[in-house]
């Protein structure tokens, strides 16, 4: 069980990822490091031939999705204790380039800690195991993106 003073955030949204509001929310006195990643939309990309994207369409089952992204909350504050705060964010609908899509914060007392580890198994986690679909839209059509993990039997 966490300590009710351990802020965690983790939700499917359609509006703008609020940075400063985030870490308002996810920052107690004794932070004193904060990492953060966020995914964008690119307008060309290098996945098989290179591509134009004009924007992507994401979609999601946010009662599962939610669900998976306290999931994955839990497993970082389990692998690293220290970390103080945490936000999960996940865009959905139409998004265009250099569109922030997702949002992975972790906050701590001191940047050697794992805050910058917690952060990147944050994202790994969210692509291997919530529910968000991705299309991408270009002038040569459209593709629905999928990733390489299947979850496994209780994931």
């Amino acid at each position: 069980m966490q300590p009710s003073n351990q802020p965690t955030i983790y939700s499917i949204t359609e509006s703008e990822i609020d940075l400063n509001d985030l870490l308002a929310k996810i920052t107690l006195t004794s932070t004193g490091a904060a990492a953060i990643f966020t995914g964008m939309v690119r307008g060309v990309t290098s996945r098989g031939d290179a591509h134009q994207t004009e924007y992507l369409e994401y979609e999601s089952y946010i009662p599962m999705a939610e669900a998976k992204m306290k999931q994955v909350a839990e497993e970082i504050r389990e692998r690293w204790p220290v970390v103080e705060g945490i936000a999960i964010v996940q865009r959905i609908g139409k998004l265009y380039p250099k569109t922030p899509t997702v949002l992975i914060a972790c906050t701590a007392a001191h940047r050697d800690t794992g805050v910058f580890d917690a952060a990147r198994y944050g994202i790994d986690r969210l692509k291997e195991i919530v529910p968000v679909w991705k299309k991408e839209v270009g002038p040569d059509g459209q593709e629905w993106v999928e990733g390489d993990y299947i979850p496994k039997p209780g994931e």
